[in-house]
C-alpha cells in the first residue's frame, strides 16, 4: 500500500513537471505567433495605404500592378 501511495505521488509529480514544460513551450511559441500575426497586419496596412496613394495619384500605375499581381494579363 505504502509502495502505491509513492508511486502516485512520484507520478503526480512528475506530471506537474511535464506540465509546466510543456505550458512554458507552448506559451513562447504563441507568443511568436502574436508577434508575427502582429508584424504581418502592419505590414499589410502599409501596403493597403501605398496602394491607395498610388491609387489616387497615378491609376494606371496601380492597375498595372494589381494586373501583375493576379496574374491577368496587360492590355495595353
Amino acid at each position: 500500500m505504502l509502495k502505491t501511495i509513492f508511486s502516485i505521488g512520484l507520478m503526480a509529480i512528475v506530471g506537474l513537471i511535464v506540465l509546466k514544460f510543456a505550458f512554458g513551450i507552448l506559451g513562447g511559441v504563441l507568443a511568436l505567433f502574436l508577434a508575427l500575426a502582429f508584424l504581418a497586419v502592419k505590414i499589410l496596412l502599409v501596403g493597403a495605404v501605398a496602394y491607395l496613394a498610388l491609387r489616387v495619384v497615378a491609376p494606371d500605375t496601380a492597375r498595372r500592378l494589381r494586373n501583375r499581381f493576379s496574374g491577368t494579363p496587360t492590355i495595353y
